[in-house]
């Protein structure tokens, strides 16, 4: 079984007091649509959220997902990555790291993902990258990688595991920019929407 980790416990530190995770695309909040992209492909959704009460709970508190509250989330990305890990079914053969603020990852671009888990079962790491092969997200880790991943600190999303791994990670071309697409401050985001006017 395939488990989704929606990493969204971060503080949208550079968005001068607006949530970049609840900015609106097509009316959904982006955290919203993420959920919604990832249970299209797994019924196992799990979203790392800052400690409640947070306004980011009540976007998903309707779907089918489990919320994980992220004590510890000033401390960086690896503190959500440790608790999810943790909570992890038993039934759970890989883990799909999936960073919230990525607006143009869709159910396509995980399905992609995920079929490229099915073509080349063998590897320990897939890895979506950019039309020209840059590496980004989202990244899917195998089980046997599970408590390396427990112990990472700090601000490190699993490149260090990655880069020990390296002969067994499938880099997984997007049709663009996918997956190295983040906005983290409004100018990007109204710099973004001006390009889908």
């Amino acid at each position: 079984m395939i488990t989704i980790i929606i990493l969204a416990a971060g503080s949208s530190s550079r968005m001068r007091g607006r949530d970049k995770l609840l900015e609106k695309i097509d009316d959904i909040p982006l955290l919203r649509q993420q959920a919604l992209a990832a249970l299209a492909v797994s019924n196992d959704v799990i979203i790392t959220l800052p400690p409640a009460p947070h306004p980011r709970y009540h976007t998903v508190s309707d779907l089918n997902v489990s919320p994980l509250s992220v004590k510890d989330a000033t401390e960086g990305i690896s503190a959500s990555i440790r608790t999810a890990i943790k909570s992890l079914s038993q039934k759970t053969t890989k883990a799909m790291l999936l960073l919230a603020d990525l607006p143009e990852i869709t159910q396509i671009e995980l399905n992609t993902v995920i079929a490229a888990i099915n073509s080349h079962p063998n590897q320990l790491v897939w890895r979506g990258a950019t039309k020209d092969g840059k590496p980004g997200h989202p990244i899917v880790f195998d089980q046997s990688l599970f408590n390396r991943l427990m112990q990472l600190t700090g601000d490190n999303g699993g490149q260090s595991i990655i880069n020990e791994v390296k002969n067994d990670v499938r880099l997984v071309r997007l049709s663009s920019n996918q997956a190295r697409l983040d906005l983290d401050t409004p100018e990007e985001w109204d710099a973004w929407r001006l390009t889908k006017c």
